[in-house]
């Protein structure tokens, strides 16, 4: 996804995560398309992500630890804007 491709949405979710836990990479995907017409789609083209983050304050954590820190920095995000987050997340290294 480009910059310019990104929706206000998806640019929200990066800079959150970027600023909570300075991942070393980063992607977020809109998967929004593929769920048109499906519950939860809103019509405005960024109701479901996939985030792939690779973070070091993911070391030593649980797969659950992982989607818990994840889903703090994003909680009002996903409490208002987002249907469904898929969230691959790993330490460096993994």
């Amino acid at each position: 996804m480009t910059q310019s491709s990104k929706g206000p949405v998806a640019t929200e979710i990066e800079q959150r995560l970027q600023s909570a836990l300075s991942p070393l990479h980063l992607a977020v995907i809109n998967d929004s398309a593929q769920h048109r017409g499906h519950m939860g789609d809103d019509g405005t083209g960024e109701s479901h992500f996939t985030v792939e983050i690779v973070a070091a304050a993911f070391a030593g954590q649980s797969r659950v630890s992982r989607q818990r820190m994840v889903n703090k920095a994003l909680a009002d995000v996903l409490a208002e804007k987002v249907h469904a987050l898929a969230i691959k997340a790993k330490a460096p290294g993994e």
